[in-house]
């Protein structure tokens, strides 16, 4: 039996029950328009997911609960899709890093390190005798910048790289519904990675609080009693309760106890309403090893997806665990020898990935059960 947190009501009730992100309509005409042209070019597309997604705490939003992802696996991931001949939607979390440009956004360097002044000898030699003033990139920067750039303007170029950012947990479920939508004209030919690190719970509109929740009194204020009454009230709205504390904060410090609801599970809606031909995978990510497996083919038995990519917290960037419903295998990064780059897993998931929905795409077209 579905559990009431995913009852189909409760996914038809989030929506009814909370506003649309702005101009839905003009991205959906331009999803359309993407998704189109690809469908007519005969390559398959893939939404990437990617980043954390944020719960507010108030409509004018301060205050907001959110969780570590930097959306590192996805803009990775989304890279390798596109070198594998896919053209990417990247729903994203807005500010996380995006393809091609995390090689400098998220590097332990300054961008800046990257470049010197034409005419200025650098630290490494870089630069000439003229008076020149120009920027270019540091000599040993050179090959992988160029690298770089090469993919990101083919990207560009041949239209595969479709951006679209969202902040909130609300705007990522109305746009990958929005999304799913679109690419149904795709069928087998449409994949859904879904790397984003979702939120779990939210606070339902009709208690948020619709200013900035005080931690205490508004000294100066003209009527102070009043101004905390409506503190007070405004963080009762919102599910949440002021309490004096008598700890060394004093008597005017506060303790706020937040009241969420659990967001409905939506990718069950995904696998048989939104999206029913596409290949859907999902992302679980455990701190805790001993209920990796359990919690992964738990996933696949109640959204009856095709694939959970398990991984642990601590060593997430070296392996993962594939489990469908026939077995259970392990990816793993091979230990880098010295003075070689460690490779990036998403370099070894992507194609796994690729091998399997070519599997499935065949299958269906024999008319046989997807493996």
């Amino acid at each position: 039996m579905m559990p009431a947190s995913a009852a189909p009501s409760d996914e038809l009730e989030y929506f009814d029950t909370h506003s649309a992100p702005a101009h839905l309509a003009a991205i959906s005409t331009q999803l359309q328009e993407f998704v189109n042209l690809h469908h007519a070019h005969g390559r398959r597309v893939v939404l990437v997911s990617s980043g954390g997604t944020t719960v507010p705490l108030e409509n004018q939003t301060v205050r907001f609960i959110d969780n570590f992802s930097a959306g590192t696996r996805g803009a990775t991931s989304a890279e390798y899709f596109l070198e594998a001949g896919y053209a990417v939607v990247f729903l994203h979390r807005q500010f996380s890093l995006l393809p091609y440009s995390r090689h400098y956004s998220h590097s332990t360097n300054c961008f800046l390190d990257y470049l010197s002044e034409w005419g200025r000898i650098g630290e490494d030699g870089d630069g000439a005798s003229s008076d020149g003033g120009d920027v270019v990139v540091r000599e040993r920067y050179r090959a992988q910048m160029l690298d770089v750039l090469r993919k990101y303007r083919r990207a560009k170029e041949q239209k595969t790289l479709f951006l679209l950012p969202y902040t909130t947990v609300t705007s990522y479920l109305f746009l990958l519904r929005e999304v799913a939508l679109r690419m149904q004209v795709l069928r087998n030919d449409a994949l859904f990675y879904l790397a984003a690190a979702v939120s779990d719970f939210f606070v339902p509109p009709d208690r948020m609080a619709e200013h900035k929740i005080q931690s205490g009194d508004l000294p100066g204020a003209p009527d102070t009693a009043g101004a905390r009454a409506d503190t007070t009230a405004a963080a009762a709205v919102a599910g949440m309760e002021a309490h004096d504390d008598d700890s060394g904060l004093g008597a005017r410090g506060k303790k706020l106890v937040i009241d969420l609801d659990p967001v409905p599970k939506f990718l069950k809606r995904l696998v048989e309403g939104w999206a029913p031909h596409a290949m859907i995978i999902s992302f679980k990510l455990e701190t805790d090893p001993n209920i990796l497996l359990y919690k992964c083919h738990q996933a696949l038995n109640r959204y009856s997806h095709h694939l959970v990519i398990g991984n642990l917290l601590s060593t997430r960037k070296f392996e993962v665990v594939f489990v469908d419903k026939k077995a259970d295998q392990w990816i793993r990064v091979p230990e880098a020898r010295e003075g070689q780059e460690q490779v990036e897993i998403e370099s070894l998931i992507v194609p796994e990935v690729v091998r399997r929905h070519d599997r499935a795409i065949g299958a269906k077209e024999a008319g046989e059960p997807a493996s």
